[in-house]
């Protein structure tokens, strides 16, 4: 992978997970800093954080289907969770949080395996959605007081909808 596409990548996952407020900007730098400081790991580091996101995806899929998760990718998200819980620190602080332990751009995997964890064991598992944009399919957490959100993203898919929508409007009025 070329330097330009490795930091690219790197990038563009920090960027995705302080939007996300999956870690802070200061800590996003921290990563960054240790991957230009040592490329060696950063491209194994890209390379598990998509197929952690190839397994992640087809669980979060049954889940929303009321169905069983594919094995092959449960256990690799099990194995994410197990590696993630050895390199992570709990700090002494409450409420108690796992976080990760050191300043790699795997932290990053860790974390999302963290917090994946929490999501899948806590109350907000009957909150998430998938979008029903067409051609979109991401998945959401519903925080809407009455649990009807429909799509990802307002700006977005919800937009287009709305535009849709209109647009056949008029022209069956002619």
């Amino acid at each position: 992978m070329s330097e330009a596409r490795r930091r690219g990548g790197a990038e563009a996952w920090a960027r995705w997970a302080v939007a996300t407020g999956l870690l802070t900007a200061e800590r996003v730098d921290a990563l960054l800093r240790a991957e230009t400081a040592d490329s060696t790991p950063s491209d194994a580091a890209i390379a598990a954080l998509i197929d952690f996101r190839a397994a992640l995806w087809p669980v979060l899929d049954a889940l929303v289907d009321d169905h069983e998760p594919p094995a092959g990718e449960w256990e690799a998200l099990r194995r994410n969770m197990v590696l993630a819980r050895e390199a992570a620190v709990l700090p002494p602080a409450f409420p108690l949080r796992w976080q990760p332990g050191t300043d790699h751009l795997d932290d990053l995997r860790h974390a999302l395996a963290l917090r994946t964890e929490d999501l899948l064991s806590g109350d907000g598992l009957g909150r998430v959605r998938r979008c029903e944009g067409p051609g979109c399919g991401w998945f959401f957490l519903d925080r809407s007081r009455s649990g009807t959100r429909r799509w990802c993203s307002s700006q977005d898919c919800d937009n287009r909808d709305r535009a849709r929508r209109h647009y056949s409007r008029a022209r069956q009025r002619g």
